[in-house]
């Protein structure tokens, strides 16, 4: 059976979305809402799963932990996160490449076959017992439901295909046809969702206990759902928000709960653009690549400990002060000789409120934020601005040439970037951005603290206008942070951001309902983040869904 023959069979064998007369949530920016029903239900986009998603889901299913997604294309993101459906396509070589490595996954699968399928074996219970049996429980668990009498059947008659074919044929490659078919499948690479049959009121149906159990494990732990989830599903245990609540408050005690936390704040603050960081060393001879994971490592460790192990406020996320380092970092950032650790592993340290806040002062961000020989007020500023007040920065006009000043010994950075907001066709923005940006000046680059600058004090000095609560002037990022950390549009800013990560897609004007019940649990928690991602799961739109409906055929 050659390599054409068997993408033959796993196309014929292939589970595919079925036709619908009706649209499954081709809700464009924010979600269709023909709804009357009084119930907040707008429908979320069919989304494929991310690079993360898919690697810890090949993860958790097959142990396989090469992160084989990486070799896919690179994904879009929108607002920094790479989860939205409005910004997935699937081309050529999207799909050339998820058969390459389906087939290497199905490979490294079957190298152990006892590990694999430790309940039966070949001569011992048949290969086609042994066969049909993997494909009932390894196909449900891939699919995050219970496999249908027809999918068992076709799942079946691959396997058998691969296990009978005269020249190529074997136990193995019989598991390996069925493994690449079922991760090639929408049922695997999407989050499909139809919801109960019966609607609820009007055309709006609640979501199964499979899919909420798969959302659930997806917006908390960037993985495909355990056991305990898929077993609450198969016993109607996920219908009331309670059941749904109860769920979600012990997978955020499980340690997988970090990488989903972490993963939205590095897509939140941008550091998913750490990696093509870069540096002039002549300009900057303390820096070298390695400090990128000393950084990674520093805010990994400070946002999974402030929000999972910690008080879970966002005061806490943007105002701290301390840190966790370990000797080499501690070294690099100037730390008092008395608080460095003493060796390789990451120690909580104490900061001087004065200099550090929070992760708006980490190395990460502040070298993310920044030019390869100099800061940036403006990418600082725009960072404030959109990510954290979700205001939207209009591009430049197309008649303007960008062209960041050169480096000039006699001038700060400030000095430089001053000039632009007295240019008539460049004030409007930089007005906004560059007040901001300009708190962040006592960190250079790479975020080493600075005084001066060419000889001159530096003046970390602004104003904040144009906003609902936050107008005013500051000193310094402390001063900054402190106001953030207060601001009423800032903590509505925040659990938008998390409401786009945990639906996939925008904000629309039929979800004021949904956004106005976050916010008030938001604020009712005192800014506690985990409380948010506990209220995410509560809302209709979460739960519920308008329904879809299917026609008679299936389809491709």
């Amino acid at each position: 059976m050659n390599r054409w023959s068997i993408t033959l069979a796993l196309a014929a064998a292939a589970v595919s979305v079925p036709a619908c007369t009706g649209i499954i949530g081709d809700a464009g920016e924010g979600g269709i809402n023909t709804n009357t029903s009084g119930l907040c239900a707008v429908d979320t986009p069919v989304r494929r799963l991310t690079k993360v998603e898919y690697n810890n889901a090949i993860r958790d299913l097959l142990g396989d932990d090469t992160e084989p997604a990486n070799a896919l294309p690179a994904e879009v993101t929108i607002g920094g996160f790479d989860n939205q459906a409005a910004g997935q396509s699937v081309t050529d070589l999207l799909a050339e490449q998820q058969l390459k490595i389906a087939e290497k996954i199905s490979q490294r699968a079957t190298q152990d076959m006892a590990k694999l399928i430790p309940y039966c074996t070949e001569a011992e219970d048949g290969a086609s017992q042994c066969g049909a049996q993997f494909v009932a429980e390894f196909g449900g668990k891939v699919f995050r439901r219970p496999l249908t009498e027809d999918e068992k059947a076709r799942y079946t008659a691959l396997f058998e295909l691969g296990l009978n074919d005269a020249d190529y044929g074997s136990f193995k490659v019989g598991i390996e046809l069925v493994i690449q078919a079922f991760i090639q499948s929408p049922q695997f690479l999407y989050k499909l969702e139809f919801g109960l049959d019966e609607p609820v009121v009007g055309d709006v149906v609640q979501l199964t206990d499979y899919e909420l159990a798969t959302r659930l494990s997806f917006l908390i732990w960037n993985t495909t759902p355990d056991d305990t989830l898929l077993t609450a599903a198969a016993a109607g245990q996920l219908r009331t928000p309670e059941q749904v609540k109860a769920q979600a408050e012990r997978m955020l005690e499980d340690d997988k709960a970090k990488d989903a936390i972490v993963h939205f704040h590095e897509q939140w603050l941008l550091l998913h653009e750490l990696d093509a960081v870069s540096k002039d060393d002549a300009v900057y001879s303390n820096y070298y690549p390695g400090l990128k994971a000393l950084w990674r490592q520093e805010f990994e460790l400070f946002v999974t400990d402030a929000l999972l192990n910690g008080d879970g406020s966002l005061r806490t996320l943007l105002t701290a002060n301390h840190s966790y380092m370990n000797k080499e970092l501690a070294e690099f950032y100037g730390v008092d000789a008395a608080d460095v650790p003493s060796g390789e592993a990451f120690e909580k340290v104490m900061l001087d409120p004065q200099f550090r806040s929070g992760v708006l002062t980490m190395g990460a961000i502040m070298a993310t934020l920044a030019r390869p020989d100099s800061s940036s007020p403006v990418k600082r500023g725009k960072f404030v601005r959109e990510q954290l007040m979700c205001n939207i920065i209009p591009p430049p006009p197309n008649n303007i040439v960008i062209t960041p000043p050169p480096l000039d010994d006699t001038l700060t950075t400030r000095e430089q970037y001053e000039v632009l907001q007295q240019n008539k066709d460049c004030a409007f923005c930089h007005n906004l951005m560059n007040p901001v940006g300009f708190a962040f000046e006592n960190y250079d680059s790479v975020g080493l603290w600075r005084d001066q600058q060419n000889g001159k004090d530096i003046d970390a000095t602004g104003t904040i206008i144009s906003t609902k609560d936050l107008d005013g002037d500051f000193d310094g990022v402390p001063e900054l942070a402190d106001k953030l950390s207060g601001s009423h549009q800032v903590a509505q800013c925040v659990a938008a951001q998390w409401f786009r990560f945990a639906y996939g897609r925008g904000i629309s004007k039929e979800d004021s309902c949904t956004v106005e019940q976050l916010n008030e649990a938001f604020f009712a928690s005192d800014l506690n983040i985990r409380q948010l991602l506990v209220t995410l799961t509560q809302t209709d739109a979460f739960r519920y869904r308008h329904r879809v409906v299917v026609g008679e055929q299936g389809g491709n």
